[in-house]
């Protein structure tokens, strides 16, 4: 990759990872606002920040695509380390580089549960739980763009640039999805345990996914980015929520835990998860899959019983 493909590709990569990490943190602050404040409405500074963050980065797919489109009418070469290799989209109408299509189709698969969410908001009121059907579809819309931010990343790894992008996107994809998967608590079995899986299973694939598409050494890049927006998250959502619970008057609850929800979601135990991977790289991957899933399966009731004393308590942080 030269000089000049890898400042055209830097620039539109982070705008994508920009807004997948807005979205992250607003969703971390709507988490602390239900546990904190209580129910809330479909205008609200948290809900902005999700809503931002799937715009910057579905504009930055589209500019990309519409870039691509017309250097491919003039006959110019595709550089697919710019996002992938382009795809025809629309009869070949676009050419639009993989990881920018899939990036963009979740931004938009936003758009239209957003405006789904507006209308629950309007018919049912307040939020009051994270299992409703709009929820769950632009949590997973928002994933959708996280992964194509990782793809935009791995397809410029030989780049110093892409490497670190695609160690930030990863980390960005599990510190998301460990609230996603609260969706499969509506499934008729003990809510812990499947949530419990789901989280083990998000971890352990894109982990592993990492180590084996960069470095097995990646692998310890990608949880200490997890556990550094752990910390800064475990700082800002409830000093955000306090914040603009005093701006707009509105008290907070009598009764706080005391612990950042979503923050306590992600397993703190990766790092210690990332090194094993790391030493375990020449390894078969489902032998490496099934000793980290071990570990953090393991490990998770043991954390919840850490941060909350024990006590027993739903995995939904919409309480």
């Amino acid at each position: 990759m030269d000089a000049t493909t890898s400042r055209r590709g830097l620039v539109p990569a982070s705008f994508v990872l920009g807004g997948a990490l807005l979205s992250l943190i607003g969703l971390s602050w709507d988490i602390q606002w239900h546990n904190d404040v209580g129910p809330d409405t479909f205008f609200t500074m948290p809900h902005l920040f999700l809503y931002a963050g799937s715009a910057v980065a579905g504009f930055a797919s589209l500019a990309v695509v519409l870039s691509t489109t017309a250097a491919q009418r003039r006959g110019e070469p595709i550089d697919p380390a710019v996002g992938g290799r382009a795809v025809g989209v629309f009869g070949r109408t676009f050419a639009a580089p993989v990881g920018y299509l899939i990036s963009g189709t979740g931004a938009a698969g936003f758009l239209l549960y957003g405006l789904w969410d507006e209308w629950w908001h309007g018919l049912y009121g307040f939020d009051v739980t994270i299992a409703s059907p709009p929820h769950i579809g632009f949590l997973l819309s928002i994933q959708i763009t996280m992964v194509g931010a990782l793809v935009v990343f791995m397809a410029a790894r030989r780049a110093r640039w892409g490497v670190v992008g695609t160690m930030l996107s990863a980390a960005t994809l599990i510190a998301f999805s460990v609230v996603t998967v609260m969706g499969l608590e509506a499934l008729p079995v003990d809510e812990a345990t499947v949530v419990g899986a789901g989280v083990v299973f998000v971890c352990v694939v894109v982990v592993v996914m990492s180590a084996r598409a960069l470095d097995g050494r990646a692998a310890v890049g990608v949880v200490a980015a997890v556990a550094a927006m752990q910390a800064v998250l475990w700082w800002f959502s409830p000093w955000a929520t306090v914040l603009y619970a005093d701006a707009i008057g509105l008290p907070m609850r009598d009764f706080l835990e005391g612990v950042p929800g979503h923050s306590a979601m992600i397993p703190m135990v990766l790092l210690l998860v990332g090194v094993l991977v790391g030493v375990l790289r020449r390894a078969p991957a489902w032998l490496i899959g099934a000793i980290a899933g071990t570990v953090i399966g393991g490990c998770l009731p043991l954390q919840e019983a850490w941060l909350y004393g024990g006590e027993a308590r739903s995995s939904s942080p919409f309480s």
